[in-house]
């Protein structure tokens, strides 16, 4: 298996992330231009991780998106549901408590997290329902979620150049830069069939979350959501 359909079938999801751990973080790098990092910095404010707290961040690959809340001070526990993101991890980050787990079933006790975070994840769970009732469940009272995802440009004229860069520019980039090429086919697909802005944030009430808000990134390429545990 190289490419997960869009049914998402969670043994050909993690499959395909086994496949492309050892240059994800680099072929992220190259097709988003170098906007990944940024983003990350944003989730990192967002979050706002302080010392003494518990932060889960779920779908965490190799844990390079967990290492801003250990730097400031948190105990931070990146999970993931692909064992060969995982090892990568691990082989980077020794000194993390990487976590094998499944959005839609946690492995953690209830109310044990000050905050919970997923970037670029959550469109490649089964059950985007089950997941944020999970991280919900997870949360102590008070605490946050942040979700850092792709979303739809907000300008028309973008929008259309954006989807010729997923269809067209993103497969020959991938297939230059990756192990596993039609893997970033699956994704350029995840991307476009994902919600917009308005409707994650109508899925994350549904969950329970409450004062959810969001704002754009890089013209809406990526929307970053926010909510808290009433």
């Amino acid at each position: 298996m190289t490419r997960a359909s869009l049914d998402k079938q969670p043994h050909e999801v993690a499959s395909m992330f086994d496949d492309v751990a050892a240059k994800y973080d680099i072929t992220n790098d190259v097709l988003s231009l170098g906007q990944t990092r940024l983003w990350r910095k944003a989730v990192a404010r967002a979050v706002d991780a302080r010392p003494g707290e518990r932060v889960l961040d779920l779908a965490a690959g190799t844990a390079t998106s967990s290492l801003p809340f250990a730097e400031a001070g948190a105990t931070v526990v990146p999970c993931d549901f692909s064992l060969g993101m995982l090892r990568e991890g691990k082989r980077r980050h020794p000194e993390l408590p990487l976590t094998a787990g499944d959005a839609t079933r946690l492995p953690f006790a209830d109310g044990v997290f000050d905050a919970v975070t997923i970037s670029f994840g959550l469109r490649n769970v089964q059950d985007t329902d089950a997941a944020l009732r999970e991280l919900l469940r997870v949360t102590r009272p008070g605490g946050r979620v942040v979700i850092c995802e792709f979303s739809h440009p907000v300008w028309a004229p973008f929008r259309t150049v954006y989807s010729e860069y997923l269809m067209r520019a993103l497969p020959p980039v991938a297939t230059a830069v990756s192990s596993n090429p039609d893997a970033y086919v699956y994704l350029a697909d995840s991307i476009r069939a994902w919600p917009d802005q308005a409707a994650l944030g109508a899925l994350l009430q549904q969950a329970g979350w409450s004062k959810v808000a969001w704002r754009n990134l890089t013209g809406g390429i990526v929307a970053l959501h926010r909510g808290i545990r009433g």
